[in-house]
């Protein structure tokens, strides 16, 4: 029986996730503290609203697909603290960057260290483009609002296709490069792209939505920041697939609740 290996948010859109025991799955299909901030180019818009659900795509700041380097800053937050009580902490290399509140001032400390760092990275010059600087962070900490995608979505991924993928390259691959919400171990490699239907994880009822298309943050080594894989590559022609694709993402069908790690995944169709 399959059953959750590993569950994971991202407080900050585009850095590194924070391993949880469990997540809690808002009724709206989106988790609990995961993508409540977010470090915003110069001239991005604020999140865009449809029929009340909001998205921000990945171009409109900082994140993995075109800032890689990314993938070297550790980022301690706690999502779940009273607003006032909110720090972040980021650090690169056994060094903390910044550590600092959500008020101005922590803000424009946690702007500034960010900046500084990418400015000393290969990814540099992708800050020199008109309308990036300055960096802003945004969000208030709580409110899950900066998914790509409207409906926000949970995504899940197989343990077994991540080994598969592993075993057709050179670089180290572990599931940290496809990002997902859920890591699901006892499956057959590449199982999860066969479910559709509803599926049920501890508390919650999921209905499948669709398979994940995969962009350039996977080729991101997540502890060297280097694009070491052609995953996207990789992905079309070992694996035979039409776009490059890894995981499904879901959405809750009768509201929300908790998920744990060791749940087992019923696959109810």
């Amino acid at each position: 029986m399959p059953a959750v290996s590993a569950l994971y948010r991202y407080p900050v859109k585009g850095f590194t996730p924070e391993a949880r025991d469990e997540l809690v799955v808002q009724p709206d299909g989106r988790i609990a503290g995961d993508r409540v901030l977010a470090f915003r180019f110069a001239d991005a818009v604020e999140p865009e609203d449809a029929d009340g659900l909001e998205s921000w795509p990945k171009s409109r700041g900082l994140a993995l697909m075109d800032f890689p380097a990314l993938a070297r800053v550790a980022l301690l937050f706690d999502a779940d603290a009273d607003a006032d009580a909110q720090r972040l902490r980021l650090s690169a290399d056994g060094v903390v960057l910044a550590e600092a509140g959500l008020d101005d001032a922590g803000r424009r400390e946690l702007e500034e260290a960010v900046t500084a760092f990418v400015q000393a990275s290969p990814d540099a010059r992708r800050l020199e483009k008109e309308g990036v600087l300055p960096l802003r962070l945004v969000g208030d900490g709580v409110t899950a609002r900066f998914q790509d995608r409207a409906r926000g979505y949970v995504s899940l991924h197989g343990a077994a296709s991540v080994d598969d993928v592993d075993a057709a390259v050179a670089a180290p691959v572990d599931s940290r490069r496809f990002r997902s919400n859920i890591v699901v171990s006892g499956a057959g490699a590449w199982d999860e792209l066969g479910w559709s239907g509803r599926i049920r994880i501890g508390e919650v009822a999921f209905e499948v939505q669709r398979p994940i298309g995969r962009c350039a943050a996977i080729m991101a080594n997540p502890d060297t920041g280097e694009r070491d894989a052609r995953l996207l590559r990789v992905l079309t022609t070992e694996f035979d697939q039409a776009e490059p694709t890894l995981g499904i993402l879901l959405l809750p069908a009768d509201g929300g609740g908790v998920v744990r790690v060791g749940d087992e995944v019923i696959i109810e169709r």
